[in-house]
């Protein structure tokens, strides 16, 4: 960190001596995994800082908001509009998931064959490392999959400020509806929080500046088709990540910069990869800050991922929301209809799931497809099989990997992978 930062930690809360473990151990990982790689674009550089003060720079814009009077939300799911939180004056932030952390803590309240997931947004909490949790003013939950729905009413007990937003199973009438109700209750909850009443102008200035963050992260993912790769699929991921944590105009600015960069950089020919380098799409689990395991060893194996299909890649970011509207209900209603088409692995049945992931693995050129599922995580587990079937009968080579957190099968994985990518030769 280029400040001393203990204090605010320990103003938080933090556990000093267990955080300093976690960054080290992060930023030896960030330098072995991100700036190792050769010929990345110089716009990385932003993404790079942003890294290197995500828990610094970051926490004190967080907190200076805060002694302004803003609120602080956190969130663990794209479903939580982002949209509604800015529009009463508030931020939203996403809360660490992505590592695993005081697990013998952990599994006295979750079960051990529970998710990484699920089991690392405990760990964060009780090994007290996790500075945007600590900061906020709301965390909010969601009733996705069934680990989740019982593990906040654990979490509920280490979390004062846990609110708690059920999401429809069914794509139907029904299940829309429930949703609406949901962002409206969602709504009352926020404008509670932050004093401030959500107007038609605020709603539309929180559509528009989500927006333009998906317009630039959605400029990025389509710059990916072409080839050679003008950047690598770590690289690509961590925008994405950071696409949770950065300020939103300032990541939308970095990120259409890089963009311009990987236009010039297309001209030119100039790659990250070879033109004959395999291109794979990786489809399945969200990847949050630091799980970077699996894209990694992808990539050291020979391949390029040209594409994410999942909830941090093209799943969280496809749709816009149609800021048309002259009232905050018709605005709240195009909000209800933009996350309704999210096609995550909860619903049942989910045929648009496998139909984006036919039309991203033709729009990116991708040779093969590698279906990411974490340990225990049943809705794509279940998933993960009908789709390689499908894949594999359209002649879409496909490869089923399941894991955690932890370094203990890299190997395995790597064998694996060097054997599917040399199948796509």
């Amino acid at each position: 960190m280029s400040e001393d930062y203990k204090s605010m930690w320990e103003k938080l809360g933090l556990d000093l001596e267990a955080h300093d473990m976690l960054l080290n151990v992060l930023g030896k990982g960030y330098q072995d995994i991100f700036l190792s790689q050769k010929d990345r674009p110089e716009g990385m550089g932003y993404f790079d800082f942003v890294m290197s003060e995500v828990h610094g720079l970051r926490i004190k814009e967080l907190m200076d908001e805060k002694d302004q009077g803003r609120k602080i939300i956190g969130s663990y799911c794209v479903f939580v509009p982002e949209e509604i939180a800015l529009a009463a004056n508030a931020t939203l932030v996403g809360l660490c998931a992505g590592a695993d952390f005081a697990m013998e803590e952990v599994e006295k309240y979750v079960p051990r064959n529970t998710c990484a997931l699920i089991k690392s947004s405990f760990g964060f909490k009780l090994g007290k490392v996790c500075p945007y949790l600590e900061a906020t003013d709301m965390v909010v939950g969601e009733n996705t999959c069934d680990g989740k729905k019982k593990a906040y009413e654990t979490l509920k007990d280490l979390v004062s400020n846990l609110y708690v937003m059920d999401l429809p199973q069914v794509k139907s009438p029904m299940g829309r509806e429930l949703l609406k109700k949901e962002y409206y209750r969602f709504k009352e909850a926020v404008e509670s929080l932050t004093g401030k009443t959500i107007t038609v102008e605020s709603l539309k200035q929180g559509i528009d500046t989500v927006n333009a963050k998906r317009k630039a992260i959605h400029r990025l993912s389509l710059l990916r088709k072409e080839n050679p790769a003008p950047i690598s699929g770590l690289d690509a991921l961590l925008a994405n990540q950071v696409f949770f944590y950065d300020n939103p105009k300032r990541f939308t600015e970095s990120v259409n910069k890089i963009c311009d960069e990987l236009e010039i950089r297309i001209q030119n020919k100039q790659g990250v990869f070879s033109e004959k380098t395999p291109r794979v799409l990786l489809s399945g689990c969200p990847m949050a800050v630091p799980n970077w395991k699996l894209p990694w060893l992808i990539e050291s194996s020979g391949a390029v991922i040209v594409g994410e299909e999942s909830c941090v890649g093209e799943r969280g970011t496809r749709n816009l929301t149609n800021d048309s509207g002259r009232t905050v209900e018709e605005l709240m209603e195009a909000l209800v209809d933009r996350y309704f088409k999210v096609d995550c692995a909860i619903f049942t049945p989910n045929p648009d799931r496998l139909s984006h992931i036919k039309e991203m693995a033709k729009t990116y050129r991708a040779d093969g497809v590698i279906h990411y599922s974490l340990q225990f995580c049943q809705p794509y587990l279940m998933e993960s099989m009908p789709i390689e079937k499908a894949l594999e009968d359209n002649n879409i080579p496909t490869l089923r990997i399941e894991t955690d957190y932890s370094m203990e099968d890299a190997g395995q994985l790597k064998t694996r992978l060097e054997a599917f990518i040399e199948q796509l030769k």
